[in-house]
Protein backbone atom coordinates (compact mmCIF):
# COMPACT_ATOMS: atom_id res chain seq x y z
CA UNK A 1 0.00 0.00 0.00
CA UNK A 2 1.25 3.48 -0.86
CA UNK A 3 2.11 5.73 2.06
CA UNK A 4 -0.06 8.76 2.74
CA UNK A 5 1.88 11.74 1.39
CA UNK A 6 1.68 14.71 3.78
CA UNK A 7 2.62 18.37 3.38
CA UNK A 8 2.70 20.77 6.32
CA UNK A 9 2.16 24.49 5.81
CA UNK A 10 2.83 26.87 8.68
CA UNK A 11 4.83 30.06 9.11
CA UNK A 12 5.99 28.88 12.54
CA UNK A 13 8.97 26.54 12.35
CA UNK A 14 8.14 25.08 15.76
CA UNK A 15 4.83 23.70 14.44
CA UNK A 16 6.43 22.35 11.26
CA UNK A 17 9.04 20.58 13.41
CA UNK A 18 6.38 19.14 15.74
CA UNK A 19 4.24 18.00 12.80
CA UNK A 20 7.29 16.40 11.17
CA UNK A 21 7.99 14.39 14.33
CA UNK A 22 4.37 13.25 14.54
CA UNK A 23 4.29 12.23 10.87
CA UNK A 24 7.59 10.35 11.19
CA UNK A 25 6.14 8.40 14.13
CA UNK A 26 2.93 7.52 12.32
CA UNK A 27 3.21 4.30 10.30
CA UNK A 28 2.08 4.58 6.67
CA UNK A 29 2.50 8.38 6.61
CA UNK A 30 5.36 10.22 4.91
CA UNK A 31 6.26 13.91 5.02
CA UNK A 32 6.83 14.95 1.41
CA UNK A 33 7.00 18.73 1.75
CA UNK A 34 6.80 21.83 3.88
CA UNK A 35 6.02 25.46 3.20
CA UNK A 36 5.97 28.61 5.30
CA UNK A 37 3.52 30.72 3.28
CA UNK A 38 0.42 30.23 1.16
CA UNK A 39 1.95 30.94 -2.23
CA UNK A 40 4.80 28.46 -1.71
CA UNK A 41 2.30 25.96 -0.33
CA UNK A 42 0.44 25.69 -3.62
CA UNK A 43 3.66 24.86 -5.49
CA UNK A 44 4.93 22.40 -2.86
CA UNK A 45 1.59 20.56 -2.61
CA UNK A 46 1.22 20.22 -6.36
CA UNK A 47 4.83 19.13 -6.88
CA UNK A 48 4.71 16.60 -4.03
CA UNK A 49 1.32 15.25 -5.15
CA UNK A 50 0.20 15.39 -1.51
CA UNK A 51 -2.71 13.32 -0.21
CA UNK A 52 -3.08 15.12 3.11
CA UNK A 53 -2.28 18.75 3.89
CA UNK A 54 -1.89 20.24 7.37
CA UNK A 55 -2.57 23.90 6.63
CA UNK A 56 -2.30 26.83 9.02
CA UNK A 57 -5.22 29.26 8.78
CA UNK A 58 -3.11 32.39 9.19
CA UNK A 59 -0.23 32.61 6.73
CA UNK A 60 1.75 35.36 5.04
CA UNK A 61 0.60 36.05 1.49
CA UNK A 62 -2.35 33.82 0.71
CA UNK A 63 -4.03 32.73 3.93
CA UNK A 64 -4.91 29.11 4.64
CA UNK A 65 -8.59 29.62 3.84
CA UNK A 66 -7.79 30.83 0.32
CA UNK A 67 -5.19 28.09 -0.21
CA UNK A 68 -7.75 25.51 0.92
CA UNK A 69 -10.40 26.84 -1.49
CA UNK A 70 -8.00 26.67 -4.43
CA UNK A 71 -6.80 23.17 -3.57
CA UNK A 72 -10.31 21.83 -2.97
CA UNK A 73 -11.45 23.09 -6.38
CA UNK A 74 -8.36 21.76 -8.12
CA UNK A 75 -8.19 18.29 -6.54
CA UNK A 76 -11.13 17.43 -4.26
CA UNK A 77 -9.60 14.06 -3.41
CA UNK A 78 -6.94 15.77 -1.27
CA UNK A 79 -7.67 15.87 2.45
CA UNK A 80 -7.09 19.37 3.78
CA UNK A 81 -6.90 19.86 7.53
CA UNK A 82 -6.83 23.45 8.72
CA UNK A 83 -4.82 24.01 11.89
CA UNK A 84 -4.75 27.03 14.16
CA UNK A 85 -3.77 28.12 17.62
CA UNK A 86 -7.07 30.03 17.75
CA UNK A 87 -10.22 28.43 19.14
CA UNK A 88 -11.82 26.53 16.21
CA UNK A 89 -15.27 27.87 17.10
CA UNK A 90 -14.11 31.33 16.06
CA UNK A 91 -12.95 30.07 12.67
CA UNK A 92 -15.48 27.37 11.83
CA UNK A 93 -17.70 29.50 9.54
CA UNK A 94 -14.66 30.34 7.39
CA UNK A 95 -13.38 26.77 7.50
CA UNK A 96 -16.70 25.32 6.35
CA UNK A 97 -16.63 27.43 3.21
CA UNK A 98 -13.01 26.54 2.39
CA UNK A 99 -13.40 22.92 1.32
CA UNK A 100 -11.30 21.67 4.23
CA UNK A 101 -12.21 18.35 5.82
CA UNK A 102 -11.47 19.48 9.36
CA UNK A 103 -10.29 22.32 11.56
CA UNK A 104 -8.28 21.66 14.70
CA UNK A 105 -6.04 23.33 17.22
CA UNK A 106 -2.37 22.76 16.59
CA UNK A 107 -1.69 21.17 19.96
CA UNK A 108 -4.36 18.49 19.34
CA UNK A 109 -2.30 16.84 16.58
CA UNK A 110 -1.15 13.30 17.47
CA UNK A 111 -0.37 10.18 15.41
CA UNK A 112 -3.74 8.73 16.39
CA UNK A 113 -5.62 11.87 15.32
CA UNK A 114 -3.63 12.05 12.07
CA UNK A 115 -4.63 8.45 11.20
CA UNK A 116 -8.22 9.12 12.24
CA UNK A 117 -8.50 12.20 10.06
CA UNK A 118 -7.19 10.25 7.08
CA UNK A 119 -9.52 7.31 7.61
CA UNK A 120 -12.55 9.56 8.15
CA UNK A 121 -11.98 11.92 5.23
CA UNK A 122 -9.98 10.24 2.50
CA UNK A 123 -11.69 10.12 -0.84
CA UNK A 124 -11.60 6.67 -2.34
Amino acid sequence: MRQVRVVTVDDQRVFRDAARAIIEHTPEFQLVGEADDGTKALDVIREADADLILLDVRLPGLDGIEVSKRLAEEAPERVIVLVSSTDPRELSPLARSSGAAALLRKHWLTPRLLRGLWVAHRRR
